[in-house]
């Protein structure tokens, strides 16, 4: 498979000389943010770890808190994501989801619908090393009813693995039934079969779902669901049918309101960096019939903007 990351492995990376060149920028009276943006978005997270260690060897102190200490506002919490390692970027996203005032379900859902099971487990992990607390339980003291058991379900990652060829068409039925087909809903089945059946069975189920129903999937969980629950099971269906698309409609939506919504831009831009921003902007693009280099330019500014463009890959 081809890489689908706008941040690609820097070629002749050299932790040291990176460390060298940051240290340079950040010393003295004033900090030099262009070779500091220029620099850490053209690296790959795993680049950045090594410059962290290089720079605490070379000068005795923690590169985050130096960088921390001469940047400021968005452009600073930016570049301190692009710092954490995805697990911990994770991990510390739900832990504020979970632990501010109220709970914060868009960054709930978002996270436990888009991950692979890998980036489900070390999550789990970094998340009980890093708050000495399992996240299953922040998660369930948070939540309730069958929005809950949803999210307990994604969060054991287990899908099933294939296609079960027998089953493609009683999914469907059961489905069905459990929705349009009658009156009230049976989220236990909708949860059952969208929370445990591997990707590419859920894509027959949902073809086979259509010819039944006569709509698609999105269209009868709108109408049978509401609350944390829709949002949910909507976000997992999308996930089933295509992670950039999911990803290019929430960065959307956070360009689209009065103001920015900067925290899901942010998310967004720093944790698919590396995975699928390339296939993100071109859904974006045909989707919207605007380039997100452009609606980026259009919705922030500053050393911020510049680095959330270094992070989209350039233009399309």
């Amino acid at each position: 498979m081809a890489y689908r990351g706008s941040v690609k492995p820097y070629v002749n990376f050299n932790a040291k000389h990176d460390a060298e060149v940051l240290h340079k920028a950040m010393k003295g009276i004033g900090t030099d943010e262009d070779v500091i943006l220029m620099l850490l978005t053209a690296r790959t997270n795993d680049q950045r770890q090594q410059i962290k260690v290089a720079y605490k060897k070379a000068y005795g102190k923690d590169l985050v808190s130096a960088l921390k200490s001469e940047l400021g506002g968005l452009f600073e919490d930016l570049i301190v994501a692009l710092m954490a390692p995805p697990a911990l970027f994770d991990a510390t996203q739900l832990h504020k989801a979970l632990k501010g005032a109220g709970t914060n379900d868009e960054v709930l859902i978002e996270i436990m619908a888009s991950r692979t099971p890998d980036e489900i487990n070390n999550m789990i992990k970094v998340y009980k090393k890093e708050f000495s607390s399992k996240l299953e339980k922040d998660i369930c003291s948070d939540t309730s009813g069958h929005y809950q058991k949803l999210l307990v379900i994604l969060l054991q990652a287990s899908r099933e693995e294939g296609v079960k060829e027998g089953l493609i068409q009683k999914d469907a039925q059961d489905l069905y039934d459990a929705g349009e087909g009658k009156f009230g809903t049976d989220e236990e089945k909708f949860i059952g079969i969208l929370g445990t059946r591997s990707i590419e069975h859920l894509l027959q189920v949902f073809a086979a779902y259509k010819k039944i129903a006569g709509c698609d999937i999105e269209e009868s969980v709108e109408g049978e669901t509401t609350g944390n629950l829709e949002n949910l099971l909507l976000a997992v269906v999308k996930c089933t049918k295509s992670v950039p698309t999911f990803f290019a409609e929430a960065l959307y939506n956070s360009m689209r309101r009065a103001g920015t919504d900067d925290d899901t831009l942010m998310r967004v831009m720093v944790s698919r960096s590396e995975a699928d921003m390339l296939d993100i902007r071109a859904v974006f693009k045909k989707k919207y019939g605007a380039s997100l280099h452009s609606s980026i330019q259009e919705d922030t500014g500053g050393d911020y903007q510049k680095a959330l463009l270094y992070l989209c890959g350039g233009q399309d």
